[in-house]
């Protein structure tokens, strides 16, 4: 299975602060990523705006409770949940996240860091084929941030995300910002966590700001991409070349045109950086 590398442009997510606008009018986006869990109701008003707005651009579901690293089995409720949705939206890519965060039929609400062992990558591997035979389509998993790591892992985050797309099919997304937030909190190099990751893999962007807490970073989502992040971008579109990329902004939300402008910022970056590249592939 390889991973499908769409020219969806650049994107924003879309949240109930902005429901509003996205019903009155065509979105000012390329396309959008919605919360898997908040559409999958049959009825109400999400999935109404959703279905809305998957007519006029195309629609990623990004998940945060598969709890994929897991040992609990995957819920029979979620995952007949998960295949109702895509199947009523199609979208264009599905992801989640590489964690863990459920023990004994309870969650956390958290996105937990897995141990980077050869057990826990057999085991990972095994349920994204189980996802991926029940939607019949590829996962992207998203890279986590992180604030604690484990004594007993044997490899790097980068590392086993690179083997696990091997062994599992499964695509990346890859979040630059959370690369940039672990990089600090465990004083790795960025630059090598990139080069670590295929680039055929990885499917899309993240973007996003986080929050200074002196010891460490918390990716909080919660205002503008710093320009630490803008840089790894960069670096980024060096590596990956031409990928689609979405600005979350989850906290202290603000109007729907400013994240908008964050968006455009980043089509304005890509351009800027592979622009010469193809100029001189095309002479």
């Amino acid at each position: 299975m390889t991973t499908s590398r769409l020219d969806l442009g650049h994107g924003i997510g879309l949240r109930t602060r902005h429901f509003a606008q996205f019903m009155a009018g065509r979105p000012p986006v390329d396309w959008v990523e919605a919360v898997t869990e908040n559409f999958m109701a049959p009825g109400g008003r999400p999935i109404s705006v959703l279905e809305k707005v998957r007519a006029e651009v195309p629609v990623v579901l990004h998940g945060v409770s598969l709890a994929i690293g897991s040992v609990d089995p995957i819920p029979e409720r979620y995952l007949a949940a998960l295949q109702a949705v895509v199947k009523r939206i199609e979208p264009a890519l599905v992801s989640d996240h590489l964690c863990w965060g459920a023990h004994r039929g309870q969650y956390v609400h958290d996105l937990l860091p897995l141990p980077y062992t050869e057990e826990s990558l057999a085991h990972v591997a095994s349920r994204v084929h189980e996802v991926q035979e029940r939607l019949g389509r590829q996962l992207l998993l998203e890279n986590p941030s992180s604030y604690v790591a484990y004594r007993d892992s044997s490899m790097t985050e980068w590392e086993f995300l690179a083997e696990l797309t091997r062994r599992s099919g499964c695509g990346i997304l890859l979040d630059v910002n959370n690369v940039h937030v672990s990089a600090h909190n465990h004083g790795f190099d960025p630059q090598e966590y990139l080069r670590g990751i295929p680039v055929d893999r990885v499917g899309y962007f993240h973007l996003a700001g986080h929050s200074d807490k002196g010891k460490y970073l918390l990716d909080s989502h919660d205002h503008s991409v710093p320009a630490a992040v803008w840089e790894l971008y960069r670096a980024a579109l060096h590596r990956f070349g031409r990928v689609p990329s979405l600005v979350e902004w989850d906290e202290a939300i603000p109007p729907l045109d400013e994240v908008v402008a964050e968006s455009r910022r980043a089509a304005a970056i890509e351009t800027e950086v592979l622009a010469p590249a193809e100029r001189r592939l095309a002479s």
